[in-house]
């Protein structure tokens, strides 16, 4: 078992498998998850767990070369934004990127527009 970092098995592995180029959102409890696109889902209860909690998780093992959210998300971007830099796109434009990830990961976030998407990066 692991002690440490990401534990949720099959987010632990789709992490551990991206390749440069590779998008991974991480979105609200109410986000839709484009058709074809794989969904680990980790809500538990309406907040549980929270969406910037799950996205420091993925930070600690992701290298993110780039990011993007809603333009639309108010306070909560701020918040995104102190934790990793993003480029801002209207809510419509980020659900059709989102249509292009290797995986949504739907959180317990109750809050409108609390959603990333992530770029991976290589560490080289």
């Amino acid at each position: 078992m692991k002690k440490s970092g990401i534990l949720n098995a099959e987010l632990s592995r789709i992490v551990a498998g991206l390749g440069h180029g590779d998008v991974l959102v991480i979105g609200d409890a109410g986000l839709p998850v484009p058709a074809g696109v794989p969904c680990v889902d980790l809500a538990v209860t309406l907040g549980v767990p929270a969406m910037l909690d799950v996205l420091e998780a993925v930070l600690g093992e992701m290298c993110v070369e780039a990011a993007f959210r809603a333009s639309e998300a108010g306070a909560v971007g701020g918040e995104i934004d102190a934790r990793v830099a993003c480029d801002l796109v209207p809510h419509e434009v980020f659900k059709e990127r989102s249509g292009g990830a290797v995986v949504v990961v739907r959180t317990g976030e109750g809050t409108p527009y609390a959603n990333v998407g992530l770029v991976s990066g290589v560490v080289f």
